[in-house]
Protein backbone atom coordinates (compact mmCIF):
# COMPACT_ATOMS: atom_id res chain seq x y z
CA UNK A 1 0.00 0.00 0.00
CA UNK A 2 1.44 3.38 -0.92
CA UNK A 3 1.23 6.35 1.40
CA UNK A 4 -1.30 7.84 -1.04
CA UNK A 5 -3.69 5.02 -0.11
CA UNK A 6 -3.13 4.89 3.64
CA UNK A 7 -6.27 4.17 5.63
CA UNK A 8 -8.27 7.12 6.85
CA UNK A 9 -10.25 7.76 10.01
CA UNK A 10 -13.17 8.17 7.62
CA UNK A 11 -13.07 4.46 6.77
CA UNK A 12 -15.82 2.23 8.13
CA UNK A 13 -15.25 -0.47 10.73
CA UNK A 14 -15.73 -3.09 7.99
CA UNK A 15 -12.98 -1.48 5.87
CA UNK A 16 -10.62 -1.30 8.87
CA UNK A 17 -11.37 -4.93 9.76
CA UNK A 18 -10.64 -6.00 6.19
CA UNK A 19 -7.37 -4.07 6.17
CA UNK A 20 -6.33 -5.54 9.53
CA UNK A 21 -7.13 -9.06 8.34
CA UNK A 22 -5.15 -8.65 5.12
CA UNK A 23 -2.04 -7.05 6.65
CA UNK A 24 1.09 -8.74 8.00
CA UNK A 25 2.20 -8.29 11.60
CA UNK A 26 5.33 -6.48 10.49
CA UNK A 27 8.29 -5.80 12.73
CA UNK A 28 7.84 -4.49 16.25
CA UNK A 29 8.31 -0.74 15.83
CA UNK A 30 10.91 1.32 17.69
CA UNK A 31 10.61 4.86 18.98
CA UNK A 32 7.72 7.30 18.93
CA UNK A 33 4.60 6.53 16.96
CA UNK A 34 2.16 9.39 16.46
CA UNK A 35 -1.27 8.09 17.38
CA UNK A 36 -4.73 8.75 16.03
CA UNK A 37 -7.73 7.29 17.84
CA UNK A 38 -10.52 6.05 15.58
CA UNK A 39 -13.69 5.97 17.68
CA UNK A 40 -16.98 5.20 15.89
CA UNK A 41 -15.21 4.63 12.55
CA UNK A 42 -16.88 6.12 9.52
CA UNK A 43 -19.27 8.25 11.56
CA UNK A 44 -19.74 12.01 11.77
CA UNK A 45 -18.12 12.17 15.20
CA UNK A 46 -14.96 10.27 14.22
CA UNK A 47 -12.83 13.31 13.30
CA UNK A 48 -13.88 15.47 16.28
CA UNK A 49 -13.36 12.55 18.68
CA UNK A 50 -9.88 11.93 17.23
CA UNK A 51 -8.99 15.61 17.68
CA UNK A 52 -10.28 15.78 21.26
CA UNK A 53 -8.51 12.54 22.16
CA UNK A 54 -5.19 13.77 20.74
CA UNK A 55 -5.35 17.19 22.42
CA UNK A 56 -6.65 16.03 25.78
CA UNK A 57 -5.46 12.52 26.41
CA UNK A 58 -3.46 10.32 24.00
CA UNK A 59 -0.82 11.29 21.43
CA UNK A 60 0.65 7.88 20.64
CA UNK A 61 3.09 5.29 21.94
CA UNK A 62 6.84 5.00 22.50
CA UNK A 63 8.14 1.50 21.74
CA UNK A 64 11.31 0.12 23.33
CA UNK A 65 12.12 -3.17 21.56
CA UNK A 66 15.23 -3.78 23.66
CA UNK A 67 13.08 -3.98 26.81
CA UNK A 68 10.03 -5.49 25.09
CA UNK A 69 7.64 -2.78 26.17
CA UNK A 70 6.07 0.58 25.38
CA UNK A 71 4.64 3.56 27.17
CA UNK A 72 1.75 5.70 26.01
CA UNK A 73 2.18 9.42 25.41
CA UNK A 74 -0.51 11.04 27.52
CA UNK A 75 -1.86 14.55 28.16
CA UNK A 76 -1.22 17.62 26.04
CA UNK A 77 2.43 17.35 27.16
CA UNK A 78 3.02 13.77 25.89
CA UNK A 79 3.93 12.50 29.35
CA UNK A 80 4.92 8.84 29.32
CA UNK A 81 2.68 6.44 31.23
CA UNK A 82 0.54 3.28 31.06
CA UNK A 83 3.12 0.64 30.20
CA UNK A 84 2.44 -2.45 28.07
CA UNK A 85 4.48 -5.52 27.27
CA UNK A 86 5.04 -5.94 23.51
CA UNK A 87 5.44 -9.23 21.67
CA UNK A 88 4.35 -11.12 18.56
CA UNK A 89 1.56 -13.69 18.94
CA UNK A 90 -1.63 -14.96 17.31
CA UNK A 91 -4.37 -12.36 16.95
CA UNK A 92 -7.64 -12.79 18.80
CA UNK A 93 -9.27 -11.46 15.62
CA UNK A 94 -8.17 -14.14 13.14
CA UNK A 95 -5.46 -16.25 14.83
CA UNK A 96 -2.81 -14.91 12.41
CA UNK A 97 0.38 -13.20 13.65
CA UNK A 98 0.14 -9.70 15.05
CA UNK A 99 2.02 -7.48 17.47
CA UNK A 100 0.37 -7.60 20.89
CA UNK A 101 0.38 -4.65 23.28
CA UNK A 102 -0.44 -6.40 26.54
CA UNK A 103 -1.33 -4.32 29.58
CA UNK A 104 -2.45 -7.25 31.79
CA UNK A 105 0.76 -7.60 33.83
CA UNK A 106 2.06 -4.04 33.69
CA UNK A 107 -0.87 -1.72 34.37
CA UNK A 108 -3.54 -1.70 37.06
CA UNK A 109 -5.37 1.06 35.19
CA UNK A 110 -5.44 -0.72 31.81
CA UNK A 111 -4.99 -4.30 32.98
CA UNK A 112 -7.98 -5.60 31.02
CA UNK A 113 -6.82 -3.98 27.76
CA UNK A 114 -5.08 -5.79 24.93
CA UNK A 115 -4.22 -3.95 21.73
CA UNK A 116 -3.16 -5.67 18.54
CA UNK A 117 -1.38 -3.93 15.68
CA UNK A 118 -0.38 -4.83 12.14
CA UNK A 119 1.74 -2.91 9.68
CA UNK A 120 -0.49 -1.66 6.87
CA UNK A 121 2.31 0.22 5.05
CA UNK A 122 5.98 0.82 5.90
CA UNK A 123 5.99 2.70 9.22
CA UNK A 124 2.18 2.77 9.45
CA UNK A 125 0.24 0.49 11.81
CA UNK A 126 -3.45 -0.18 12.37
CA UNK A 127 -4.50 -1.21 15.86
CA UNK A 128 -7.60 -2.81 17.32
CA UNK A 129 -8.54 -2.61 20.99
CA UNK A 130 -9.86 -5.41 23.19
CA UNK A 131 -11.37 -4.92 26.63
CA UNK A 132 -11.14 -8.30 28.30
CA UNK A 133 -11.63 -10.88 25.56
CA UNK A 134 -14.10 -8.71 23.67
CA UNK A 135 -13.05 -6.50 20.77
CA UNK A 136 -14.33 -2.96 21.00
CA UNK A 137 -15.12 -0.69 18.10
CA UNK A 138 -12.09 1.44 18.83
CA UNK A 139 -9.21 1.40 16.40
CA UNK A 140 -6.07 3.49 16.21
CA UNK A 141 -3.31 4.37 13.81
CA UNK A 142 0.37 4.67 14.70
CA UNK A 143 2.67 6.49 12.31
CA UNK A 144 6.46 6.27 12.63
CA UNK A 145 7.83 8.96 10.34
Amino acid sequence: MSTATLPSIEWSAAQLDELFASSPAGEIPAGRGKGTAVIHPGGRATKPLAAVTRVGFWQGKVFRPTTGDLKNMLSPFSLLGIRAEVYTAASWYDNKPCIVLDYSKSSKLAGRVRDEIREVAPGHYLGVVYLGARRTRVYFFLDFE
